[in-house]
C-alpha cells in the first residue's frame, strides 16, 4: 500500500491547493465554468494537473519522482497568495504554507498541532459548522464563506474551499483547506452599497433610501395607527451661491446646512438629501397639524442666520412643503410627490415659507404637467401665435412702436391665457424656445410692415431670464437680424429687473455685447425687483419701463404717485427714456405725460391684437382714429 511520506503530502497539498485554486477562479470569475477567451488554456491546465497528481502519486509510491515538478508543485504551494491549511484526521494542523501566516498572523510553531477552531470567530452558530462538517462527509469538500479571527483579534471573511485527502483503502487522513483574505471585497461592496443609498456629499441617505426608510416607517405607522410628516425642504438663494462663489463653496455651504438641520434631528426623524438644494425630512409620531408646521418653522429658524463659508457671509433660506400620513397618503411615494407639490405652492407665494399639501395641488400639479406636454406639441404643431400692442408718444398721441406678446391658439380650448400657461413654460426652461420664436417672428413682422410702408420706431420683444442667461443668446439674436434683414436699431429687447440684478456681472457682459450689435435694450417691469442703482448705471440700456401695477393706481393714489414720479426723476437723470405699462384711463396718461413720461401702452391705446392698427392723426390720448392696418404676414 502506498504511503504518504511528508515531501509526498506536500507535493499533494500542491496540487490540490492548486486545484481547487484554479476551481475557486473559474467558479467566481467565470459563472458559466470555462474562461469564455481560451478554452484550450483550461484543457492543457486540466491535463497538466491530473499528470502531476500522477507523478506525484509515483513518488509516493517509492517510483523516482521527478524532481523537477517535484520543485515546481513546492513552489507553487510556497508562494500561492492564498491560504493553505493541512490538518491530519483528528483535526490537528501539521502543515500551512507562507500565505497562510501572511494572512493570519500566526506563525509556523504557533499553529502546528492546533485545532482550526483556534480561529473560530463566533460569528457562525454551532449549526454552520454542522452542515459544513455533515457536507464533507457525504461529498468530500465543502465551499463557502466563513468568518475567522486572525491573531491581532480582527475578524475577517474568508472564501475556503476544505478537501478530504483519503489513502488508497478510501479512509480519511486528511483535510486541505485552501482560503483567501476577501475583507478588501466585501469592503468594497459596502462601500458600493453606501454609495447606491446615500448621498456622496454629505453621507445623508438618498432618494432610494430615504423611500425604502419612508415607507418601512409608514408601515409601522399603520400598525400602531400614529401620524407621520413628511417635509420637503427646498434651500433659496443656493443657486445664486453656486454661480457667484463657484460650486466648491456651495458643496461646502450644503455640508454646513446638514450640520444644522441634523441638530434638529431627535430620535423619530430622518434626514435625506434627495438632490442638488431639496432635502427631504421624515417625522414619525407626528399627530397633528401643528406639529408639523412647528417642525417646519424650527427648519425655516436655523437656515436663516448667516453662514461664514470660505471668509463669505452667505445668506440663504428655506422654503418647505408640508404632507401628512394617513390624511395625506396612504404610502411614501405618494407622500414625497404631494409634499412636492405643497413646496411648489411655498415657493409660488414667496421664498422664506411654507405650505400643506391639499387635493388640489395634485389636481395642479397634474395639469402643470399636461400643460407642459401639450406647449411642447404647440410649439411642434405652430399653435402658437404673436399678437401686438400699439405703444405710443404721450406728447403727440403718435403710434410709434409695438410690443410682440405671445399668444396660445389650442386647437380644443381655443385661445388659452398667457397668465395659465407662461408661468408654467418658465418652469420648464420651454419659456426660452418660446422667446426665440417670438423675436424671430416679430422681426419678419417689422420687416413687412417697413415694405408695407408703415414705418415704426421699434418692434419690442420680451427675453425671459431663461433666454438671457444663455451664452448662444448674442448669436441668436446676430442670426435673426441677418436671416431676417431687419435694421438693428429697430429691435428693441425687453428684460426682466430680477434677470438683470440676479447676475449683474453676467448681464452686463451679455448687454453690451448685444449692444455692440446696434439693437435698443429695456429694462421691463420697473420697480418689482431689488435694483442697485450703483449696478443700474453701469448697464447699457436705454429705456425704464414702469410696471402697470404702479400706474394702475393712477393717480389717485399716493404711493403709486410717489413711485411712479421717483422713477421718472430716476430715469431722468440717468438720460433714459420712460415707457409706462397697463395705462386704462386718459387720466393715467395724462399724468404721466405732465410729470415726464415719454412713451405709453395698454388698453387706452388698443389690445395686443394679430392686426395693429396705425393712426398718425391723434393729437391727444384716447383720440385714437385707426388710419390703415398692418399687414400681418
Amino acid at each position: 500500500m502506498p504511503v504518504f511520506n511528508r515531501s509526498g503530502l506536500r507535493a499533494a497539498v500542491s496540487y490540490v491547493a492548486a486545484s481547487l485554486a484554479w476551481s475557486w477562479a473559474v467558479t467566481h470569475l467565470y459563472p458559466s465554468g470555462v474562461p469564455p477567451y481560451c478554452p484550450a488554456l483550461w484543457v492543457l491546465a486540466s491535463a497538466g494537473l491530473l499528470y502531476h497528481c500522477r507523478n506525484r502519486q509515483l513518488s509516493a509510491a517509492g517510483v523516482s519522482p521527478d524532481l523537477t515538478r517535484l520543485r515546481l508543485a513546492t513552489a507553487v504551494y510556497d508562494n500561492t497568495l492564498e491560504g493553505v491549511l493541512v490538518t491530519d484526521r483528528q483535526g490537528r494542523i501539521v502543515h500551512v504554507n507562507p500565505a497562510f501566516i501572511d494572512i493570519t498572523g500566526y506563525s509556523i510553531e504557533q499553529v502546528l498541532g492546533q485545532n482550526p477552531n483556534t480561529f473560530k470567530s463566533g460569528h457562525h452558530p454551532a449549526e454552520f459548522y454542522r452542515q459544513m462538517f455533515d457536507t464533507l462527509a457525504q461529498k468530500d469538500k465543502w465551499s463557502g464563506e466563513i468568518w475567522n479571527r486572525r491573531k491581532s483579534g480582527e475578524v475577517y471573511p474568508q472564501w475556503q474551499t476544505i478537501q478530504v485527502i483519503r489513502d488508497d483503502q478510501g479512509e480519511l487522513s486528511h483535510y486541505v483547506a485552501v482560503f483567501s483574505d476577501i475583507s478588501a471585497i466585501r469592503r468594497s461592496e459596502q462601500e458600493l452599497t453606501r454609495l447606491a443609498h446615500h448621498d456622496p456629499l454629505t453621507g445623508l441617505p438618498n432618494r432610494l433610501l430615504f423611500s425604502a426608510l419612508a415607507e418601512q416607517a409608514l408601515s409601522s405607522a399603520r400598525t400602531a395607527r400614529q401620524g407621520c410628516a413628511l417635509l420637503m425642504i427646498d434651500l433659496d438663494w443656493f443657486q445664486q451661491v453656486n454661480d457667484g462663489f463657484g460650486h466648491a463653496t456651495g458643496d461646502l455651504l450644503l455640508k454646513t446646512v446638514v450640520r444644522r438641520l441634523q441638530n434638529l434631528c431627535a430620535p423619530g426623524l430622518t434626514l435625506a438629501r434627495l438632490g442638488g438644494d431639496e432635502f427631504a425630512l421624515l417625522a414619525e409620531d407626528c399627530f397633528t397639524l401643528n406639529q408639523a408646521t412647528s417642525l417646519a418653522q424650527r427648519i425655516m429658524g436655523v437656515l436663516k442666520p448667516a453662514f461664514q463659508v470660505q471668509g463669505h457671509t452667505l445668506l440663504i433660506g428655506a422654503s418647505v412643503g408640508i404632507s401628512l400620513f394617513p390624511h395625506d397618503a396612504d404610502n411614501a411615494e405618494q407622500l414625497l410627490r404631494n409634499a412636492d407639490s405643497a413646496l411648489f405652492k411655498a415657493k409660488g407665494k414667496g421664498r422664506g415659507g411654507y405650505a400643506l399639501y391639499t387635493e388640489e395641488l395634485t389636481a395642479h400639479a397634474q395639469q402643470r404637467v399636461e400643460i407642459t406636454a401639450q406647449l411642447r406639441d404647440a410649439l411642434e404643431q405652430n399653435q402658437l401665435r404673436v399678437y401686438y400692442q400699439p405703444v405710443h408718444d404721450l406728447a403727440s398721441g403718435r403710434l410709434v412702436g409695438a410690443e410682440a406678446l405671445v399668444r396660445w391658439q389650442h386647437p380644443l380650448r381655443g385661445l388659452v391665457p398667457p397668465a395659465e400657461f407662461i408661468p408654467i413654460a418658465e418652469q420648464s426652461g420651454l419659456i426660452a424656445e418660446i422667446d426665440a420664436w417670438v423675436m424671430t417672428q416679430a422681426c419678419w413682422q417689422m420687416v413687412a410692415w417697413q415694405q408695407a410702408g408703415q414705418s415704426l420706431d421699434f418692434i419690442a420683444v420680451n427675453v425671459s431670464s431663461r433666454l438671457f442667461g444663455q451664452s448662444t443668446l448674442f448669436a441668436q439674436v446676430a442670426a435673426v437680424l441677418s436671416a431676417t434683414g431687419l435694421e438693428p436699431a429697430l429691435l428693441e429687447l425687453e428684460v426682466t429687473e430680477s434677470a438683470v440684478m440676479n447676475e449683474p456681472d453676467a448681464a452686463l457682459e451679455q448687454m453690451h455685447r448685444l449692444r455692440e450689435l446696434g439693437i435698443r435694450l429695456a429694462i421691463d417691469d420697473f420697480g418689482t425687483g431689488y435694483s442697485s442703482l450703483l449696478r443700474l448705471k453701469r448697464l447699457p440700456v436705454h429705456k425704464l419701463k414702469i410696471d402697470q401695477g404702479f400706474v394702475a393706481g393712477l393717480p389717485g393714489d399716493d404711493d403709486d404717485v410717489a413711485i411712479t414720479l421717483a422713477i421718472i426723476a430716476l430715469a431722468r437723470s440717468m438720460g433714459l427714456q420712460v415707457h409706462a405699462e397697463g395705462i386704462e384711463e386718459e387720466a393715467q396718461a395724462r399724468f404721466l405725460h405732465r410729470h415726464g413720461c415719454e412713451l405709453g401702452q395698454g388698453y387706452w391705446y388698443g389690445r395686443p391684437a394679430p392686426l395693429l392698427n396705425v393712426a398718425i392723426n391723434s393729437v391727444l390720448p384716447g383720440t385714437v382714429q385707426p388710419k390703415a392696418k398692418i399687414p400681418v404676414i
